[in-house]
């Protein structure tokens, strides 16, 4: 992000927070403010940004170099007062009292989606609740229900639009290590709602390592989502505080147990050191890991007890799987929807290993894509589906 993007997303956050604006008005604002501001700087022009706080109320005015059609200001997730064009004002209501958001990039912008993401969850609820209460209704009403309809079209292009820009925080990118390579593919089971209960997470560690969490949150929509990102979030905060390895899986469920009393997730943890190759596994509940070597065989990583996962009754990981990748070696983690596409899990698991036994020196960057294609291409039984990529490329 250019660092005057982020300048004015801070000055935005700051504002709201002292003038008590609510944490889902201000991820709406500074959303809107960002699909504004972001071309206009990439183009290298400037963008002028005015704060002012009268009567419980905020006024934010943006002043750009060029107007902004009606057509584009209305796709904005928080739509701006009539103006003329190249000045967009907004006027948010001030809460009870001042509502700081964190000073922390990151964690500014978790607080954000998930308030994003439960407004979005209470609208849809509320658009159940109405299409059930007109549906009860006789034929005169038949043209509200049209309407309807179309609202909620527009409802769920609006939420496409609000779920890309979270896709970073979601879903981040490879980290650079040397000697490894690393690749990611994530296929939503409905291309305009790119969310679900399927979410990863990796990140190099004080001591070099690279860990990588893999989450598949029990049940659907953007409830499985906040919770494989509590999920993930747990673990990073525990591995990152130094917590054992081997009891990471039972610590994250008894720190989540009273917070999310009903969150379940298989979780696969890896441990890599990209100088020495070591790789340590933990499984609760989760997919076998498949490991690629540089001669084209494939096999299943397990261990003889099976572990369980967040959630689910005596948690943890019972057993750890070590191995040491060699030069050339590719680790391959993934979610269910990857080999239950059939309805058989063994047919799934076996077609997984021949597939990557025919792909083995396939590019690190497009092989979890291309297993995916492969994979799917008979579904009887749609999942979301995540895969991730490690391969070493030096000793």
């Amino acid at each position: 992000m250019r660092p005057e993007l982020a300048r004015i997303r801070r000055r935005l956050r700051a504002a709201c927070g002292e003038a008590g604006v609510p944490a889902g008005d201000r991820a709406r604002l500074v959303l809107a403010a960002t699909l504004l501001a972001e071309p206009v700087i990439e183009a290298g022009r400037d963008v002028h940004v005015e704060t002012a706080v009268a009567d419980r109320r905020l006024a934010v005015t943006f002043r750009l170099p060029e107007p902004v059609g009606q057509a584009r200001r209305n796709a904005l997730p928080l739509l701006p007062d009539a103006g003329d064009g190249e000045t967009l004002t907004w006027h948010l209501a001030s809460g009870a009292g001042p509502h700081p958001a964190p000073a922390d990039e990151d964690a500014a912008t978790r607080e954000e989606m998930l308030a994003l993401i439960a407004r979005a969850d209470a609208l849809a609820q509320e658009q159940r609740e109405l299409k059930h209460e007109l549906a009860e209704t006789n034929s005169g009403v038949l043209a509200m229900y049209v309407e309807l309809e179309q609202r909620d079209e527009q409802l769920r292009r609006a939420h496409a639009v609000i779920f890309r820009e979270l896709e970073d925080a979601l879903r981040p990118p490879p980290p650079a290590v040397p000697g490894l390579e690393l690749a990611v593919q994530y296929s939503p089971t409905e291309q305009d709602s790119p969310t679900g209960g399927d979410l990863y997470d990796w990140f190099v560690l004080p001591g070099g390592q690279v860990h990588v969490t893999l989450v598949d949150a029990v049940g659907h929509g953007v409830t499985s989502t906040r919770h494989a990102l509590t999920v993930t979030h747990a673990i990073r905060t525990l591995a990152l505080e130094g917590h054992p390895f081997a009891g990471l899986i039972a610590r994250t469920s008894e720190t989540l147990a009273a917070i999310e009393p009903g969150l379940m997730a298989t979780v696969l943890l890896a441990r890599v050191d990209p100088a020495t190759g070591k790789l340590t596994l933990a499984n609760g509940s989760h997919p076998p890991p498949v490991l690629v070597t540089a001669d084209g065989e494939a096999e299943l990583l397990r261990s003889e007890v099976v572990g369980r996962g967040v959630g689910f009754p005596d948690p943890g990981s019972r057993e750890l799987v070590h191995h040491t990748l060699g030069p050339g070696d590719t680790l391959l983690l993934y979610t269910d929807g990857l080999i239950e596409g059939r309805r058989d899990l063994d047919e799934g698991l076996g077609r997984l290993l021949a597939q990557a036994r025919a792909h083995a020196r396939h590019p690190t960057g497009t092989l979890p894509a291309e297993l995916v294609t492969r994979m799917h291409d008979v579904v009887l039984h749609a999942d979301d589906t995540v895969v991730l990529a490690i391969r070493r490329v030096s000793g």
